[in-house]
């Protein structure tokens, strides 16, 4: 997409693309951290900034949010880009959703993150913790935000997560079908993309228009922009009313290689080019992450929202 990687080639290391000096490494002191990870750990709570290593972690942390991750931090699949551990985890706490409860009470958070490991070993594939999780956060008074697994295309567990009343569900993609088998490789694009729809079905037949469906994808993993486009217009048939794209950066050495450091202009293009497909709130740029700044992504969804109407 973009002819960074062709240069950031000439100058890489060991086969790999050296960072673009428009991405930057965070940095943190232990200060600004110890107080979020200490009450993480008193109630043996983990989150996926940590988990899957996010670039963002730090500035996160540094404003006191983060995305909780359900369901313990050992999943059941073992995706080509993800960093989270993989294996047989452990059976579900079922006192886990009251303690993210008392958390998110505790650092007086307003919108709450949920998102979990994929649990194939569970029957429901987690659904019903997930929507257990979502009325006790609820009812310390906080919006939530759902950021689920595909249940392995169970819609009966899409609509008890549904039901139990997040502000936002959210499915990613995360790359274009072409790029499955590598990236996602027990994922299905077209499983995803019902999951997707059925959300929004469910979701608007209770709660109307204050219920939202998000999506992300990743760019850099070897996708062309015509395959890109393709998911767009899938996205948007799919009444998907908000996007978060970003660059894939590679965690660990034992994740895919990044193929392409895609440039800030081209992100603001392809961002424009889904605004223009119909996706009413696009997030477009090299550390936009799904969970990322969720609260302020939501609130430009709602204000998009009422200015079309």
């Amino acid at each position: 997409m973009g002819k960074f990687s062709e240069e950031a080639g000439r100058g890489a290391t060991n086969g790999h693309l050296r960072l673009p000096p428009w991405i930057a490494k965070e940095r943190a002191t232990l200060s600004e951290l110890h107080a979020m990870k200490v009450g993480l750990r008193e109630r043996g709570l983990h989150t996926v900034c940590e988990e899957a290593r996010c670039p963002n972690r730090a500035n996160c942390f540094g404003r006191g949010t983060a995305a909780f991750l359900l369901m313990g931090n050992v999943c059941t699949r073992d995706c080509g880009f993800c960093a989270v551990a993989h294996g047989r985890p452990k059976h579900p706490d079922p006192g886990e959703p009251i303690k993210i409860a008392r958390q998110v009470a505790a650092m007086r958070l307003k919108y709450a993150v949920l998102t979990s490991v994929t649990r194939d070993d569970l029957a429901d594939g987690g659904a019903a913790h997930f929507a257990a999780t979502i009325r006790a956060v609820k009812e310390s008074g906080a919006m939530v935000e759902v950021l689920v697994p595909d249940f392995r295309g169970d819609l009966e567990a899409v609509a008890r997560v549904v039901g139990a009343g997040p502000s936002v569900f959210n499915h990613n993609l995360e790359t274009v079908p072409e790029l499955y088998p590598s990236v996602r490789s027990k994922a299905d694009y077209g499983r995803s993309l019902k999951i997707l729809v059925e959300a929004k079905r469910i979701g608007n037949a209770i709660f109307g228009d204050d219920f939202r469906t998000k999506s992300g994808l990743m760019v850099g993993l070897g996708e062309t922009e015509g395959q890109l486009i393709a998911v767009f217009k899938d996205l948007a048939r799919a009444g998907v009313d908000i996007l978060t794209l970003g660059q894939y950066l590679r965690p660990t050495r034992h994740q895919l290689p990044v193929l392409e450091y895609v440039h800030p202009d081209t992100f603001d293009r392809l961002g424009g080019i889904a605004r223009g497909m119909g996706i009413g709130t696009v997030f477009s740029g090299p550390l936009i992450r799904s969970s990322f700044s969720a609260e302020e992504t939501f609130g430009a969804a709602v204000s998009n929202a009422n200015r079309s109407s």
